[in-house]
């Protein structure tokens, strides 16, 4: 049994001085390299770049005409009675086109947070035209039957407009996503108008003449005809056989042409958007972008702006 046990020991003992005998690295496994460091960006600096992309408008201008249409019919029955300005109430309208300009911010970031300011121009071509017509036969108070008609037209143009916002961003690795917001200004031109139709005549004594002889007829009231015809005072209708030969079809004089607006404006508002910076090197990047611009509400009318770009930058 000593034996047995004695060889035991020394079997083990040679085995224990043979790994000893190994190399290290045998009992460990081979040494691997680790991935090289990614370099980090920093994204703090001052860069300037160029966009590119679509922008679309939206027009709103329902009662661009209604403060002229007012001071035109002032006084008259039709607008205390009916209100006739309120009756032009133009659709909304819509621009859209290619955008494109330039911008330049500067950066501070801090850990992964970036905060920085930007200012950039866009020029685009935002040109929308809304039309309206309507025409309407009122009978007032006191008998007598007008008629107004009118064709009002809205053109509404933004070419140049500009924003200066603050940013806000959150930085992994060469890719930076931020938000942004601040505030718009642009130069608008916008041109609102209505031509105006307005005659009437005096349903009453037109009516109580049916029922007397021709010599014994009163005149009947008038007024906005070109000619009229007492025994035919609808325009266009044909006079009957016995008034024919003493005037002519009943005709409505040519229309006035009222113009509301004729300006050029430089208008405010708010910008905001979202967007994502990819650094290319950490001197070039590149950025996909949202815009949304919402101007104030001139004369009567709103517009906002939505634009989609793309852009460069170099950064210092």
């Amino acid at each position: 049994m000593r034996k047995i046990f004695l060889s035991l020991l020394v079997m083990t003992a040679a085995g224990t001085a043979q790994g000893a005998d190994l190399d290290y690295d045998y009992l460990r496994g081979a040494d691997y390299d680790p991935p090289p460091a990614v370099a980090l960006i920093d994204w703090s600096g001052v860069y300037f770049g160029g966009h590119g992309g679509y922008t679309a408008g939206s027009f709103a201008q329902r009662k661009a005409t209604q403060s002229a249409l007012a001071n035109y019919f002032n006084a008259t029955a039709v607008e205390s009675e009916y209100g006739v300005s309120n009756l032009v109430t133009f659709p909304g309208s819509r621009g859209r086109g290619a955008s494109y300009g330039a911008f330049a911010g500067w950066n501070m970031q801090f850990g992964e947070a970036v905060l920085g300011l930007e200012a950039d121009y866009t020029h685009t071509n935002q040109n929308a035209v809304s039309t309206y017509e309507i025409n309407r036969i009122m009978t007032l108070s006191n008998g007598v039957s007008e008629t107004v008609r009118l064709n009002g037209q809205s053109r509404t143009d933004i070419n140049d407009y500009g924003t200066i916002r603050a940013r806000a961003g959150y930085a992994i690795g060469n890719f930076l996503p931020y938000v942004t917001g601040g505030f718009a200004i642009g130069q608008v031109s916008f041109t609102d108008s209505a031509a105006v139709q307005y005659f009437g005549y005096d349903a009453n004594t037109y009516a109580a003449n049916q029922a007397l002889p021709a010599a014994t007829r009163l005149a009947v009231y008038n007024h906005g005809y070109a000619s009229f015809n007492p025994d035919a005072p609808i325009p266009g209708s044909t006079p009957p056989a016995s008034a024919r030969d003493q005037t002519t079809i009943t005709r409505v004089a040519p229309a006035a042409n009222i113009v509301a607006n004729n300006r050029v404006k430089t208008i405010g508002g708010i910008a905001l958007g979202f967007g994502l910076e990819y650094a290319l090197t950490p001197n070039i990047l590149l950025r996909g972008e949202y815009q949304y611009v919402n101007f104030q509400s001139f004369n009567g009318h709103n517009a906002e702006l939505n634009t989609i770009r793309g852009g460069a930058a170099v950064k210092f």
